[in-house]
């Protein structure tokens, strides 16, 4: 979800492929392949949709034309020995690639094991602008600033 002074925009991605690897009942390590051109508007008001998912996608944002995926490449897993931070399980740990920009970042996951696969959920928050996504980011825009934290929500089930 991004945000500005004066209202909010949300949306999804869809993956367009990934792996988990495991050991023990451990995740060691995986690949998730994010469609960019996948996007879909989820705001209530639905008066500027198309003009937003253009934008979007154009250059001043994820430029899909050039970049159609976005990657994250799990680097680590670890279990959260202390359950302090509510129903949190893990601390997930990777590269996001966006456009032609790798960061590493590291979030809280509940991570749920089942016979057939896994679930995990999560959510934290990026800064755009280190992946060079710097679009409406002087405050000098007043209304028309974007800020640069994006709140990420991730929802995956992995089959075995």
């Amino acid at each position: 979800m991004g945000s500005k002074p004066v209202g909010t925009h949300s949306g999804e991605f869809m993956l367009s492929s990934g792996n988990l690897n495991m050991e023990n009942n451990k995740i060691t390590s995986g690949q998730f392949v994010i469609d960019i051109n996948s996007l879909k508007i989820t705001d209530q008001d639905t008066n500027y949709m198309s003009k937003l998912y253009g934008h979007l996608l154009s250059a001043d944002f994820f430029d899909a034309a050039k970049y159609g995926t976005a990657k994250f490449e799990v680097t680590g897993c670890d279990a959260l020995e202390n359950k302090s931070e509510g129903t949190h399980t893990h601390t997930i740990s990777g590269n996001l690639t966006l456009k032609d920009s790798s960061q590493n970042v590291s979030f809280p996951a509940t991570i749920a094991m089942t016979d057939n696969g896994l679930t995990a959920t999560a959510e934290f928050i990026i800064d755009r602008t280190k992946w060079g996504l710097f679009y409406g980011n002087d405050k000098s825009l007043g209304d028309k600033f974007i800020y640069p934290e994006v709140k990420i929500n991730l929802n995956i089930s992995a089959n075995k």
